[in-house]
């Protein structure tokens, strides 16, 4: 059986304690079978790796700060890699993110570091999936991210397993 990720019923996913845990989610046989671990490091390496050129860098489950700003990094991926970079960001398992949330196709997300205390800094989000630049443009936001909202209302025509 084919699948991926950011797409099981709740009644699959949500009866396996790993996919809360962020340190264990991808430890899972299906997410084994997938390789999704490699994939997941490379993503959140590459993403430390470009904060640490910022001047944050990940110890731990905090950044230390080795030079504070006021930079804003703008990044552009499809929700899948969104949650992966939040859950990291935010030490929270991306199944959580994936099931627990939608964001649209060309929806914005925004996060911000605090440093609370001197040298340490943790994210924050901000804002997530927002879209009043549609809105504004009189586009109509993508149901990619949905499914339907009661059971037996018209689908958006994807077929899921």
């Amino acid at each position: 059986m084919k699948t991926i990720a950011w797409d099981w019923r709740p009644s699959d996913w949500t009866v396996h304690p790993e996919f809360f845990d962020k340190d264990r989610w991808f430890t899972n046989e299906i997410m084994t079978a997938g390789g999704v671990e490699e994939e997941f490091v490379k993503v959140t390496e590459g993403l430390d790796e470009l904060l640490a050129a910022h001047g944050y860098r990940r110890d731990g489950l905090v950044y230390r700060v080795e030079e504070s700003n006021h930079k804003t990094l703008a990044f552009f991926c499809h929700f899948g890699v969104e949650c992966v970079i939040l859950g990291h960001l935010l030490n929270i398992s991306p199944m959580q993110l994936w099931h627990g949330f939608a964001a649209s196709p060309t929806s914005v997300t925004s996060l911000y570091t605090e440093e609370r205390v001197p040298g340490t800094a943790s994210f924050r989000v901000n804002f997530f999936g927002v879209t009043p630049h549609l809105f504004g443009a009189g586009v109509e936001v993508s149901r990619r991210a949905r499914f339907v909202e009661c059971a037996g209302d018209p689908g958006d025509g994807f077929e899921r397993s």
